[in-house]
């Protein structure tokens, strides 16, 4: 006898919430079908999928998340797969929100860190989506402060963190806790927070950041991870007033944004997106517009760095809306310079030459005595000579890319390890585009020897992309003397 298929049980959680939130079958289908073209995909789900979906069948791949998403707007409070019903899924939606309040966005960012210091892999092989910049950009632009963000109350002994004071709701489900052992935090989630917690906040990313520039994102970013579940999560659950509340949001999306620079380091891109997004929301409920244009020029890097000229150029742009013209002259210069990289790429030399001109005049104006934010005291003459050096690579205008290049190297610290490496990449591939082939083999070789001694995936991908460049010239001396050091390294 031949066994019968397993009959489905009808998901009557989910016929309960499409009744709650006023759906029909084809207007949530409707809605899914939108969502995922927010996130670079094609579902074309009709009523009879979710029809399918009511009688038991269990939709595939990122549905379940993105039907979440839905009931989530629509509601007002977050849900997860399991909520509706359905088999959960790889986190390909979590973390790309743009929270509706502060207490929201501790929830998702805080699940978001305990997912990445536990043993949760899949997130970080979950693919960058150019789509997915597009809505938190535009809440970022448009959202009206946070009112408030103040938490009065310490949670009663035994609660789960998120119920403070009516604050936050329940913990969203599709945040589980690691499966492996792990110590706990130190810090019981209520204390009152002092200035003086929020300047070790602010020490650790100082810290971090130097280790970063010097050694590349892989050598500690697990460490910066696991401080954010059981340090900074702990402060965020707290109890503080507005002013003290407002800074340390912002101490929490600089190490956010940090942890995001160190996963794009190491080519984790869906999850560095996912944290760069958290960023900006924190730097929102801080009340700190020119960080969150920081963010978005972060942001902006990566789309450089993996081919998307023109959401870069769409990113800087939003920044510069987002400040208007009453931001600090470096920091304006920054904008433009992350603007012209994005021309750059697309291979736009008007638009790219004209973006760079207003970063150099930009600068220009800049005085030493002018009080500029910390995380901005790294854009100086070297930095902007680095942006133009890669400008002029990507345009193929090789001379001007050698001399910007060359002066970046002469003005740069030695403890910026890895933008050296990049910089004396961009030279390598300017000395070979002018046919000096020996130099751009020595050269080469030195990038070579600098990536072997730094955990950075970009690091290596520089020389890999310079070898490629190599290729219509194997067989000379230069190259084949340039493989034999290199293999020997």
């Amino acid at each position: 006898m031949t066994e019968r298929p397993p009959q489905r049980i009808p998901n009557r959680q989910l016929a309960a919430l499409i009744a709650e939130a006023g759906f029909s079958n084809a207007g949530l289908a409707r809605r899914v079908d939108q969502l995922g073209l927010e996130h670079g995909l094609d579902l074309r789900y009709d009523k009879t999928s979710v029809t399918r979906w009511l009688r038991g069948q269990q939709p595939r791949g990122t549905t379940p998340a993105l039907i979440a998403e839905v009931f989530t707007r629509r509601l007002g409070r977050r849900l997860s797969a399991q909520d509706l019903g359905l088999d959960a899924c790889a986190p390909v939606y979590a973390g790309l929100e743009f929270a509706a309040s502060p207490a929201e966005a501790i929830d998702i960012v805080s699940g978001l860190w305990r997912k990445d210091s536990g043993s949760h892999t899949e997130l970080r092989k979950i693919a960058f989506t150019p789509a997915g910049l597009v809505v938190p950009s535009r809440d970022w632009l448009i959202g009206r402060a946070d009112d408030r963000v103040a938490r009065s109350t310490a949670p009663p002994a035994g609660s789960a963190p998120g119920t403070a004071g009516g604050e936050g709701g329940p913990r969203p489900p599709d945040r589980p806790r690691p499966a492996v052992p792990r110590q706990r935090a130190e810090r019981a989630p209520g204390g009152r927070v002092s200035m003086g917690d929020i300047a070790a906040l602010r020490s650790v990313g100082e810290l971090f950041r130097t280790l970063d520039h010097a050694y590349g994102g892989g050598h500690a970013r697990q460490a910066l991870v696991r401080y954010l579940e059981h340090e900074a999560e702990p402060m965020l659950r707290g109890t503080y007033g507005e002013a003290t509340g407002r800074r340390l949001f912002g101490a929490a999306a600089d190490l956010t944004r940090l942890a995001g620079w160190t996963s794009y380091d190491i080519a984790a891109h869906g999850l560095a997106q996912r944290y760069y997004v958290q960023a900006l929301r924190l730097a929102q409920a801080a009340g700190d517009r020119a960080y969150g244009s920081y963010v978005l020029v972060t942001m902006s890097r990566q789309a450089v760095y993996l081919g998307h000229g023109r959401e870069a150029v769409q990113l800087a742009r939003v920044a510069q809306q987002g400040v208007g013209s009453g931001a600090a002259p470096v920091v304006q210069a920054l904008l433009h310079a992350i603007e012209a990289r994005g021309h750059g790429v697309l291979g736009e030399v008007r638009a790219c030459s004209a973006s760079l001109a207003r970063a150099e005049r930009a600068l220009e104006t800049a005085r030493p005595t002018d009080d500029v934010p910390y995380w901005i005291r790294f854009f100086d003459e070297a930095e902007l000579a680095d942006e133009f050096a890669h400008c002029h690579r990507d345009l193929q205008q090789w001379r001007a890319a050698a001399q910007h290049a060359e002066r970046s190297l002469q003005l740069r610290p030695a403890g910026y390890a890895r933008s050296r490496l990049f910089c004396r990449v961009v030279l390598a591939c300017a000395r070979l585009g002018l046919g000096e082939l020996e130099q751009a083999c020595q050269l080469g070789a030195e990038a070579a020897q600098a990536a072997g001694e730094m955990r950075s995936v970009r690091a290596v991908e520089y020389v890999r992309e310079f070898e490629r460049r190599l290729e219509p010239y194997r067989d000379a001396a230069a190259v084949r003397a340039y493989r034999e050091k290199v293999a020997a390294l």
